[in-house]
């Protein structure tokens, strides 16, 4: 395809995925990303989005959306993709996964998932350089390497396709180009921390181009795992290596091939957490005896007397190839081949004390394949996206009865599933006018799930298999007017198709109800028809949104975003500790979010500038039972403010100095608000600063930072099973250190 084209024919031939996310960046711009067509009467950067698979600028785009430029993400205080969730309006991140380090869990307006098991699906999905991650654990992203960071908020069914309900976070790496840089960057700091990296990109011949980047980072712990004076790590210690090759070849013009691979190996000790006993007299941990005594006084060390349950570590890689080919001058393609592996081990002891009553070492693996083909392109004033897409993944869970127990005995848990989902979708835009411009979209999905599961021999392995299949849709429209100011309405859905239970312990119970059996073959067989595992039916979910972005002046951009999003048969999951086991069981509710986001840049000086987000969100979920659930993980307000101020010292040196604040509402760590409030998880802010010196005519800058400095100590999770309250504490605390960049 010719890349000599008009602006607006190179807008809309630019391949689509790209499209959607640059709009998101408009209104957050936090650190703004170079536009191709930057407004030189302007203090701030226009940018460049693709989150709708078109390339458009940011203000243009009719979905809301945040964005991060990977360069300066130290200096926001952002080391991991956790940290991104305190500076998006209505976003939280949140690490919780069997106390595993490298776990991510976000939620986006009041959906998310709390859980990892391979029966269990996200409701955000995330994508690096286009290929979607099944797994979170595991495939901890170090953000070394990145270009972009993006989070489209709000259902991407069509688009995104499953499991984006709520959201989607895309990754963008740095892509090898003709450019001859080497970067190295390296951190020493308090608790521990050493962090160093290497980022080179060479032009090898006038078709090939490379890059690659390594590294390495640890962080020490937070206390100490006080029964066990051989324990390898601290209390949520960890250390990473990683490492990411991907070279170009231009064949000519129209033809490009992009081969990428990756890895990353990270062992540390459980991430901190706590078990409150006392607060439930008539639970199993009191009537045996238990006291919050027996836990470890301060909650960041650990009592636990099982060395398995001391120290986790996770291993992921893989590879893509995206060929990219311009057929015509109005018609281009682009295929996304991938494969992905990742494995962990990890667990807890909820017990957190010394007795082996209740702890549950486990491990986890997935392996995971996917092939979208896309085809985008334009005719006369219409233009196009359309594709195919295929995924299918395996994986396991496994909790080993020779180590694991509950209540004093052996428990076991194996749990399998296999998933294919195949889509297609098309999205067409039209400009009406030069002012207002309309598009639509629609994907069918189907999906097929083959699960199976283990959690007493006596029943053995339970299967079933099922498929679920949708159409989402998406309708939108954004007008400018005379002054830049930029008003989109869009109607979008979204899907994701059913999910199994997690730890369906309920399966014994069922076993001994039902009784009167010849042999345990018609035991298992009757369990499974009457429940059959239990899968729920298809996740659906509409989004009414309206809002307005745009630069108002030349020093002053902004976005401001409404919307009313109603859910159908969402699965919350329920954590109880029953008779049997762990159980975890889906709870199907109807939610309704509503809200509004806000998010800008103001350039208050030639060196002073103000960014800003505020969220505010209503969740409302149907009564269950004449329970009234709430949705877990989701505060009310969230709201960041980071100010930047940068001066030239007499020498030329420039130094550049912000300060990041963050703030997230208190919040339920699980679907029930019982009067005793035991699940709620206070509200925290914490505070990061950056001050930066650049020689001058220097390939080189050196900073003193400051993470959470005032050392805000916050709960990621609760959880109420009936005989104890399981506290998961953030691994996040006060850190100071300098950071050493250098580039030739």
């Amino acid at each position: 395809m010719n890349t000599t084209k008009s602006p607006l024919n190179l807008r809309r031939t630019l391949n689509p995925i790209s499209a959607a996310i640059t709009l998101a960046v408009a209104g957050f711009a936090a650190t703004p990303v170079l536009a191709e067509e930057a407004d030189t009467d302007s203090n701030i950067e226009s940018i460049t989005v693709t989150a709708t698979k078109r390339s458009q600028v940011i203000y243009e785009v009719p979905i809301a959306i945040s964005a991060f430029s990977g360069d300066a993400l130290a200096s926001q205080g952002i080391s991991d993709i956790t940290d991104v969730g305190k500076f998006v309006p209505n976003l939280n991140i949140t690490g919780f996964s069997a106390g595993h380090n490298s776990s991510a869990n976000p939620f986006i307006r009041g959906i998310g998932l709390q859980d990892h098991l391979i029966t269990t699906d996200p409701g955000v999905s995330v994508y690096v350089d286009g290929v979607y991650l099944g797994r979170q654990v595991g495939q901890n992203w170090n953000l070394q390497n990145i270009e972009r960071i993006e989070v489209l908020r709000g259902p991407q069914g069509t688009l995104y396709g499953r499991n984006s309900i709520g959201g989607a976070i895309n990754i963008n790496t740095k892509q090898p180009d003709e450019e001859a840089i080497t970067k190295f960057s390296s951190e020493v700091g308090t608790r521990g921390r050493v962090k160093a990296s290497v980022f080179t990109n060479q032009a090898i011949t006038d078709n090939l181009a490379i890059n690659f980047n390594l590294g390495y980072n640890r962080r020490g712990g937070l206390g100490e795992f006080i029964n066990l004076p051989d324990a390898k790590y601290d209390v949520g210690e960890n250390r990473e290596y990683y490492g990411r090759f991907s070279a170009k070849y231009t064949v000519n013009e129209d033809l490009s091939f992009t081969l990428t691979a990756d890895m990353n190996d990270g062992e540390g000790g459980t991430r901190p957490y706590t078990t409150l006993i006392d607060e439930l007299p008539n639970g199993r941990y009191y009537q045996s005896g238990l006291r919050n005594s027996d836990v470890a006084a301060d909650r960041y060390d650990n009592a636990t007397g099982t060395i398995e349950t001391s120290e986790v570590s996770n291993e992921a890689d893989g590879f893509s190839l995206t060929a990219d080919y311009n057929i015509t001058d109005e018609l281009g393609s682009k295929l996304i081949f991938s494969k992905r592996s990742s494995e962990y081990k990890a667990g807890l002891d909820d017990d957190g004390t010394i007795v082996a009553l209740d702890h549950f070492p486990e491990r986890g693996e997935a392996d995971q394949t996917s092939v979208e083909l896309q085809f985008n392109g334009y005719v006369g004033d219409v233009d196009f996206v359309t594709g195919l897409y295929w995924f299918e993944e395996e994986g396991s869970n496994r909790q080993d009865a020779a180590e694991a127990s509950f209540n004093g005995g052996p428990t076991k848990l194996e749990l399998d599933q296999k998933t294919t989902s195949k889509a297609v979708f098309l999205n067409v835009g039209y400009d009406w006018t030069d002012e207002l411009r309309v598009t639509g979209g629609i994907r069918y999905t189907e999906d097929e799930k083959e699960a199976s599961a283990n959690v007493f021999d006596p029943v053995g392995t339970v299967y079933s298999e099922r498929d679920w299949d949708e159409f989402s849709w998406e309708l939108a429209a954004n007008y400018t007017f005379d002054n830049g100011l930029n008003w989109y309405g869009t109607i979008q859905t979204g899907y994701q198709s059913g999910q199994y239970p997690a730890r369906p312990y309920f399966l014994i119970g069922q076993f001994f109800a039902e009784g009167g059996f010849d042999n345990l073959d018609q035991a298992a067989a009757a369990v499974q028809a009457n429940n059959d595992f239990l899968a729920s039916d298809n996740i659906s979910a509409i989004n009414y949104e309206t809002g307005f972005k745009g630069q108002l002046t030349p020093d002053f951009s902004m976005s401001v975003a409404f919307f009313n999003t109603e859910y159908e048969d969402l699965p919350y999951q329920v954590n109880t500790a029953t008779d049997s086991g762990f159980d975890t069981n889906n709870l199907i509710v109807e939610q309704t979010s509503r809200g509004i986001e806000f998010e800008s840049t103001y350039s208050v000086t030639d060196n002073f500038t103000l960014h800003t987000s505020f969220g505010f969100m209503d969740v409302d979920v149907d009564e269950q039972n004449g329970i009234k659930p709430v949705a877990p993980l989701t505060p009310d307000l969230t709201a960041s403010i980071s100010p930047s101020y940068e001066f030239t010292l007499e020498n030329g040196a420039l130094i550049t100095s912000r300060m990041d604040i963050s703030y997230r509402d208190e919040m339920y760590g699980e679907p029930t608000s019982d009067a005793r409030r035991m699940t709620e998880i206070e509200s925290r802010t914490t505070v990061n600063f950056d001050i930066k010196y650049a020689p001058a005519g220097a390939d080189w800058d050196i900073s003193l930072y400051g993470r959470n400095i005032f050392d805000e100590r916050y709960e990621d999770a609760r959880l109420n099973t009936g005989d104890y309250i399981l506290v998961i504490m953030s691994n996040d605390a006060s850190e100071f250190g300098l950071r050493y960049s250098s580039t030739f």
